[in-house]
């Protein structure tokens, strides 16, 4: 079995290095500059024990992939980039092979089951960051992350159980789950505060807009009827993942929406996080004003490219009230 990461960022390429590594058949698709320099020098992956330059092949696009139904497909990028990854997949044809969704919130499964059969959900824990073209870092050894999977509609499969494998031998912790978006659903509790991190800092965590957030969607959950994974659940299986450590004497500076304002990308993943409890709320008529302030405020903020951090919580307070009247 082949892995195709599609979207080799920080959390693809740090799959794609370690199953590399463990002697899987990995292509990585990426694009820009980064893609230059993995062509050109491969991909410099630096984690707590150190620096590797691996000879991973990588290509510009799916049909330069070459699929085949025996294949995998990781996918990747920020959900905001699915629709088109996944349009340029079905291009192709084909529609046996497997179709990994390694990304936050809950959308990116319902976005695939529309063109094809075999999708999988991911749980992913992992703490890593694309830094420059051609460098990514991973803050975690030697158990870099929990990577979790099943069938996105339920249930386990042969191939579900053979991704697992590969992935425990590449050093993840991995499990194959019939009920993965139970546990999906639960991590969507957590990126509620991804927004929050990327207007004012990691100490926002401090700032009492988390939990305003999680209380909301938790009151979305029970109106949709929404199962999710307990605290004590989650707290019990990313306790497989080894401690989070210094890169290069860096620590890890913050999360995929921080990184995408820091990067100045023009784009940022809160509208399927924050955004789906906002979807969620007004589905079922639950009031969610304290998400959807951080959603439009952290969508303003990537569109007109303003750094990560700068945001002003008396305002985001005011829109806040603004939205409860």
């Amino acid at each position: 079995m082949r892995f195709v990461i599609y979207g080799a960022g920080a959390i693809g390429a740090t799959i794609g290095a370690h199953l590399h590594q463990a002697g899987c058949d990995v292509v990585l698709i990426a694009r820009g500059r980064h893609l230059e320099a993995l062509k050109r020098d491969g991909l410099r992956f630096q984690n707590p024990e150190g620096e590797a330059r691996l000879a991973i092949p990588a290509v510009g696009s799916p049909a330069a992939a070459e699929l085949t139904a025996e294949d995998t497909v990781v996918l990747s990028m920020k959900t905001q980039d699915s629709a088109g990854a996944l349009e340029q997949l079905a291009s192709l044809g084909l529609d046996q092979f497997g179709l990994v969704c390694a990304q936050n919130g809950v959308e990116n499964e319902r976005l695939a089951l529309r063109r094809f059969a075999n999708v999988y959900g991911m749980l992913v824990y992992l703490a890593a960051q694309h830094v420059e073209p051609g460098v990514v870092q991973c803050f975690a050894a030697p158990t870099p992350g929990v990577l979790d999977l099943g069938r996105a509609a339920g249930g386990v499969d042969e191939r579900t159980e053979r991704i697992a494998q590969a992935l425990e031998v590449a050093g993840f912790a991995s499990r194959a789950r019939p009920e993965i978006m139970r546990w999906k659903y639960a991590k969507l509790l957590a990126n509620l505060g991804n927004a929050t991190e990327a207007l004012f800092g990691r100490t926002a965590h401090a700032s009492g807009w988390p939990e305003r957030a999680r209380a909301e969607a938790l009151a979305c959950y029970s109106a949709a009827g929404i199962d999710c994974a307990t605290d004590q659940d989650v707290a019990e299986r990313t306790s497989a993942m080894s401690s989070l450590r210094d890169v290069n004497g860096t620590p890890h500076s913050g999360g995929s929406s921080w990184q995408s304002l820091v990067r100045g990308s023009g784009t940022i993943e809160t509208d399927y996080l924050n955004g789906e409890i906002v979807l969620l709320g007004r589905l079922h008529g639950v009031p969610t004003p304290v998400n959807e302030a951080l959603q439009q405020t952290a969508v303003r903020m990537a569109r007109n490219r303003e750094p990560a951090g700068s945001a002003n919580p008396e305002a985001l307070q005011q829109e806040v009230g603004r939205l409860a009247a």
